[in-house]
């Protein structure tokens, strides 16, 4: 089970972060299969935390883990929306991180 931001439970559903990640990597050159891939690595991590319920930050941690190594534009677009950047100075301080 995954416990959202707003307090609710949902079940885990790994189209959910297929989809995430689609919509990351768009106009990117990151196959279907990476992005498969890279799902299954993040539902693998969640499984291997051996809890009932994951938080879905965790999830988004895990998925920005994923797409850091799979394409840096895909992962900073991920990332604008997971911390709801909202001012430019978000983005600033990501790029750092992103150029380590």
């Amino acid at each position: 089970m995954v416990k959202k931001k707003d307090g609710m439970s949902e079940r885990f559903d790994l189209n959910k972060i297929v989809r995430g990640l689609q919509k990351a990597c768009e106009k990117r050159p990151v196959t279907m299969d990476q992005i498969h891939e890279a799902a299954q690595h993040v539902r693998q991590d969640v499984m291997a935390l051996g809890k009932e319920e994951v938080s879905s930050r965790e999830i988004g941690d895990l998925v920005m883990k994923y797409l850091k190594r799979l394409d840096r534009v895909a992962y900073i677009r991920f990332a604008s929306v997971y911390r709801e950047f909202e001012e430019p100075e978000d983005f600033q301080k990501l790029l750092k991180e992103v150029k380590v």
